[in-house]
C-alpha cells in the first residue's frame, strides 16, 4: 500500500499529516514514522478525517504512538492542509477535534485558531499555574532567560512525579517582558523539548493574565518562532481564545 503524507511545521511543531477521508489506513506504526532517525521524523502525526457536520476531522497521534488531547499548532496545520485541499469557504474552517469543536482561519501561511474556553485552573504558588487548553500545562514563571534554564531535568521531575506520571503533563518555564513572553516546553507524548507548543503559548498567555492582568493579545516567543493569543476575559473565566502563526509544509512523500 501506497500512503501519500505531507509534511508540515508550525513555528518549528512538526507533523506527518495524511488525507484519511477515504478511511484510517490500518497497520500504521505511527512511533516509528515519527522517529528521527527510522522514519519521517515528527512531533506528532495527524489525520484529516471526514466528519458529518465539519469540514473535516483532526485525529491527533503523539510521536510515542498514543492517541492524544489536542494539540494547537497541530490544529493550525491541519487547517492550511485542509484548505489546500479546497475545504472550507473563502478560508474559513469549521472541524472536530478530540477537545470539540473548531474554528479556523487561514490566509497565506498565517492561520488563526479558535481554541476552547477555559473556565478553571489552579494557581499552585506564586510562580505556577495548572491549566488546561485542549491538553494540561504546568506553566513555571522564572526571572532568567528559557534558554539558560535546565528545562529537561525540571520537567522531569515534575511530569514523572507521583503527581503527574499515570496521565502525564506539559511543562512550560515562561519569562514576562512586558506583554511578551519567552518560553521553552517539555511535552508528554513527545518526552522531550519541543520547538514551540501551541496549546502550552496559549496556556502560559492565560497563565500571564491570571497573575499579571494582562490585556489581549500576547506575544509570545518560543524556540521555532513567534505567536500570538488573543481572548476575551471575564469572571466566568476566558473565551473567544485565538492562537495565530504560520503554519508551512515542508515536504511530502509517499509511505
Amino acid at each position: 500500500m501506497s500512503i501519500p503524507f505531507i509534511k508540515y511545521q508550525g513555528t518549528g511543531n512538526n507533523f506527518i499529516l495524511i488525507d484519511a477521508r477515504s478511511g484510517i489506513p490500518s497497520g500504521m506504526d505511527v512511533a516509528r514514522l515519527c522517529h528521527r532517525h527510522y522514519g519521517v521524523g515528527a512531533d506528532g502525526l495527524m489525520y484529516l478525517t471526514r466528519e458529518k457536520g465539519y469540514d473535516f476531522g483532526m485525529v491527533y497521534y503523539n510521536s510515542d504512538g498514543k492517541i492524544s488531547s489536542m494539540c494547537g499548532n497541530g490544529g493550525r496545520c491541519i487547517a492550511h492542509f485542509a484548505h489546500s485541499l479546497g475545504l472550507g469557504k473563502n478560508g474559513e474552517l469549521h472541524f472536530l477535534a478530540v477537545d470539540g469543536s473548531h474554528y479556523a482561519r487561514v490566509s497565506g501561511n498565517m492561520v488563526n485558531l479558535q481554541m476552547k474556553d477555559v473556565e478553571t485552573w489552579e494557581v499552585r504558588n506564586e510562580n505556577t499555574v495548572i491549566i488546561n487548553t485542549g491538553s494540561p500545562h504546568y506553566i513555571h514563571f522564572i526571572q532568567e532567560r528559557p534558554e539558560a534554564f535546565d528545562l529537561i531535568n525540571f520537567a522531569h521531575s515534575i511530569r514523572h512525579g507521583a503527581e503527574f506520571a499515570a496521565e502525564g503533563i506539559n511543562v512550560n518555564v515562561v519569562m514576562v517582558e512586558g506583554n511578551a513572553l519567552h518560553m521553552r516546553t517539555y511535552e508528554r507524548g513527545v518526552e522531550d523539548e519541543t520547538l514551540s507548543c501551541g496549546t502550552g503559548v496559549t496556556a502560559a498567555a492565560l497563565s500571564h493574565a491570571i497573575r499579571n492582568k494582562a490585556q489581549s493579545p500576547v506575544s509570545v516567543h518560543t524556540q521555532g518562532g513567534d505567536l500570538a493569543v488573543s481572548f476575551c476575559a471575564s469572571d466566568k473565566g476566558f473565551s473567544d481564545i485565538h492562537l495565530m502563526g504560520s503554519a508551512n509544509t515542508v515536504f511530502s512523500g509517499i509511505l
